[in-house]
């Protein structure tokens, strides 16, 4: 089931599918590991919701709910740790 990234609880992973938005921020999201393909896990999510921290190629990246709205992602139950929200 597709959805975007910004919809994913922490603790959860999923797979990116696309990357939608403007030229600008899909090529800031691809310079930054966001590709197709490739594994994300929430972290955290900030207590008021914005920024929401990722796991992404063995690093984190934090980045704004909106910039998550434009990234659409398949859910990877297997790779899912909790259902919890933490909140940094």
């Amino acid at each position: 089931m597709a959805s975007t990234l910004n919809q994913i609880k922490p603790g959860c992973s999923c797979k990116v599918v696309n990357i939608g938005g403007n030229n600008i921020l899909k090529n800031r999201l691809l310079c930054m590991g966001v590709t197709p393909g490739t594994v994300v896990e929430v972290v955290k999510v900030a207590p008021l919701g914005d920024p929401m921290e990722l796991k992404i190629r063995n690093y984190n990246l934090s980045i704004r709910k909106k910039e998550a709205s434009s990234i659409f992602v398949e859910d990877n139950a297997a790779n899912t740790k909790n259902s919890g929200s933490e909140v940094i």
